[in-house]
């Protein structure tokens, strides 16, 4: 039915068709038709060739053709989620179409040889996580395309801690099944549902046993965002990395301090906003708007946390040791992403500083 699809008419006459036939919710369909009209806008503003109507309409029709086949069988994620690759390669798709709204000319890595350290770690069995600030939906999408020219072991072996949304949001569910996910319900919305709560913290327990059976085996990078949540704007419009929670970054410590193997916590900016920006306010209903651009984005990883001297002042207080170091996380993250800021507005600026560089530069086809 998709295959044939390439010009904007058609894909809306097929959107109209299921909605008639009773085959698709017309919300969803009115979402896609939206998610079409700014993509192509997006699309277009790169100025790179073949970026035209066909183009968006075949990556539209392949978006569209792996989320309604969710409505005839859905998949359910379990509490540890393998990426998968086939028969239908959904890492591979989900990286083609946040590729198309990456203007890598503009991006940038910060401190690639940290990326060196932690890939000479997870090769000697250790553990890795990564405590990162999330602004988008494509986050992962961005990492991988950051790390994959240099470091494929990380783009594609990541482990991401992945909320409610990306596992029951109809237009998520097909891009987080190409990603390898430990599945939780984050605090913020254990209560939504009141008579889904208990089911809900029964599935992070089987979580947090699948998490500890991971480290145990080793050689696993986490990626978690402590947050709980996508960055959102201040009153004045400028992005920030939110808020730490405590809790969620000694769940990581501690489990990495109970493994048999050892572990490391790193954190790491990521700048990411203006390629899908959230909405501005946080919404507990599923079927957001989606908006996108064509824009520069980057990772920048911090140096490790030395767990000890960022506590000692803690002296024995469990909370306050907690607090100092998600702390301690958020003010290196904000480090980096103020850098990452400057650097992708500026590239003369960036020129300049030799922490930042592109991987990818001439292996781009």
């Amino acid at each position: 039915m998709w295959a044939s699809v390439d010009s904007k008419a058609k894909f809306f006459g097929i959107l109209d068709q299921l909605v008639a036939a009773g085959k698709a919710p017309e919300r969803v369909v009115a979402s896609f038709k939206d998610f079409y009209e700014n993509y192509s806008t997006a699309i277009a503003s790169s100025g790179n060739p073949g970026c035209d109507e066909a183009f968006a309409t075949r990556v539209q029709a392949t978006i569209a053709d792996v989320v309604f086949a969710q409505f005839v069988s859905p998949y359910t994620f379990p509490s540890f989620h393998t990426r998968i690759l086939e028969p239908y390669d959904y890492y591979n798709f989900g990286q083609r179409y946040v590729g198309s709204l990456v203007n890598f000319s503009s991006s940038v890595v910060g401190n690639a040889e940290r990326l060196d350290e932690i890939e000479a770690q997870l090769a000697a069995g250790h553990n890795v996580v990564l405590l990162a600030n999330h602004q988008t939906e494509a986050d992962p999408g961005v990492f991988a395309h950051m790390t994959e020219a240099t470091h494929p072991r990380l783009a594609q072996e990541v482990i991401y801690v992945a909320g409610d949304r990306v596992v029951t949001d109809a237009l998520c569910k097909p891009f987080s099944m190409g990603r390898n996910l430990f599945c939780v319900h984050s605090k913020k919305h254990l209560d939504d549902i009141p008579e889904l709560k208990a089911a809900k913290q029964e599935t992070n327990r089987r979580t947090l046993v699948a998490m500890a059976r991971a480290f145990n085996e080793g050689g696993k990078l986490v990626w978690i965002a402590p947050s709980g949540g996508r960055d959102r704007p201040n009153a004045e419009g400028v992005w920030r990395p939110d808020a730490f929670d405590p809790s969620a970054v000694e769940l990581m410590r501690n489990l990495l301090a109970r493994a048999k193997q050892p572990g490391h916590l790193y954190p790491m900016a990521m700048w990411s906003w203006k390629l899908m920006p959230p909405p501005p306010t946080i919404d507990k209903a599923l079927g957001e708007r989606r908006l996108t651009n064509y824009t520069g984005v980057g990772i920048s990883v911090a140096p490790e946390l030395d767990v000890d001297a960022v506590t000692a002042a803690a002296d024995g207080d469990k909370e306050a040791a907690q607090r100092l170091l998600a702390d301690a996380a958020l003010e290196a993250v904000r480090e980096q992403y103020a850098a990452l800021d400057h650097a992708i507005a500026d590239p003369a600026w960036r020129a300049t500083q030799q922490q930042f560089s592109q991987p990818w530069a001439g292996k781009r086809a």
